[in-house]
């Protein structure tokens, strides 16, 4: 009796596992489609616009204030341009 407590105590367990494993790869899609989606460049563009924001840490705050907007600026004004030029 033991031996098949012990069976449906493991197959309980790789339904766990398996749940778990469809349900971690179901929310990696989630985000992956949320902050990538149908503009992989604006999140590379992201990206590089808080990377160079974390490499300001060490200016002087004033140059920061005034450099970041205007890279964010400038990757709406990008990413308007070529979706511009995919629409034509």
């Amino acid at each position: 009796m033991a031996g098949a407590h012990r069976a449906v105590a493991h197959r309980a367990g790789v339904v766990v596992t398996a749940a778990i494993a469809r349900a971690g790869r179901a929310f990696g899609r989630f985000w992956l489609d949320f902050l990538v989606g149908d503009t992989p460049e604006l999140f590379v563009v992201t990206l590089v616009v808080v990377a160079i924001s974390f490499g300001l840490a060490s200016v002087p705050r004033a140059v920061a204030v005034v450099v970041v907007p205007l890279l964010a600026f400038g990757a709406v004004v990008w990413s308007a341009a070529r979706g511009r030029v995919r629409q034509r």
